[in-house]
């Protein structure tokens, strides 16, 4: 059975996008390229709300046709065409992307249900939108953040107005950037 799991980038006080909505601030480079290949590996399916399935969707097939491409682009974009894509989506009829799986209702049912077919993780890869609503409903078993050394001030968060969570650290790594690769699961509390 696999997991849930929220990969994210966030700043330091916890924001997953500037207030214009930017990712400028995420020192993406060479380290944090290759972690994220790692995360990668990890992967059973993606799992996306509407609006970074648009971006990605606008982007990535368009990769397999450019000739000046790299190697890296390149796999991945051949690893996203062909890799079982999740949208979750209230507004969303259809997907025109090759592999994508449309969810509009029955959120939970039907992400416990992939849950348990799936062999590898589900991962959320940003979409604070879609995983504030998983969150919500107690759907998300790990969080993989990389924390960037940056505050924001204000912008879109995944916990705002949520409920105590409490996590138990399982890996942490600092990259040269001064990022933090952090895992974290779920903690469970006793009944007692």
């Amino acid at each position: 059975m696999g997991k849930l799991v929220l990969f994210m980038h966030v700043s330091l006080d916890g924001y997953a996008s500037d207030s214009n909505g930017g990712l400028d601030w995420i020192p993406y480079n060479e380290e944090l390229e290759a972690y994220a290949e790692e995360v990668v590996a990890e992967v059973g399916s993606p799992v996306y709300g509407r609006t970074t399935y648009r971006m990605m969707e606008g982007y990535w097939p368009s990769v397999l046709n450019e000739p000046n491409a790299s190697k890296h682009d390149l796999e991945h974009a051949q690893w996203l065409q062909d890799v079982k894509k999740i949208v979750i989506s209230g507004t969303m009829d259809k997907t025109e992307w090759n592999n994508t799986m449309l969810i509009k209702d029955n959120i939970a049912e039907q992400m416990k249900s992939l849950k348990e077919q799936s062999g590898k993780n589900l991962v959320i890869f940003g979409s604070p939108g879609a995983a504030k609503a998983l969150l919500e409903l107690g759907l998300i078993d790990e969080f993989w953040l990389t924390i960037c050394p940056v505050v924001l001030g204000g912008g879109k968060t995944v916990f705002e107005g949520c409920e105590k969570i409490k996590l138990k650290l399982l890996s942490s790594r600092t990259f040269k950037s001064g990022v933090i690769a952090t895992r974290y699961e779920l903690e469970q509390l006793s009944e007692n």
